[in-house]
């Protein structure tokens, strides 16, 4: 399996995403319902599909 290394638009997509988990995390968001863990699976998931899919 060859990697590639994620687009730009991907790498800030996957950015803002964990930010915005750090946040809720820390309680500054508070209209998130969802676990903070979550949100920030979620943009590890978004940047690895980036690495493993050519053209993403």
């Amino acid at each position: 399996m060859r990697l590639s290394a994620p687009s730009t638009l991907v790498f800030v997509i996957s950015l803002v995403i964990a930010i915005v988990g750090l946040l809720v995390g820390t309680g500054m968001v508070v209209g998130i319902s969802i676990a903070s863990f979550w949100i920030l699976a979620v943009a590890y998931v978004v940047l690895a599909a980036g690495c493993l899919m050519r053209g993403l």
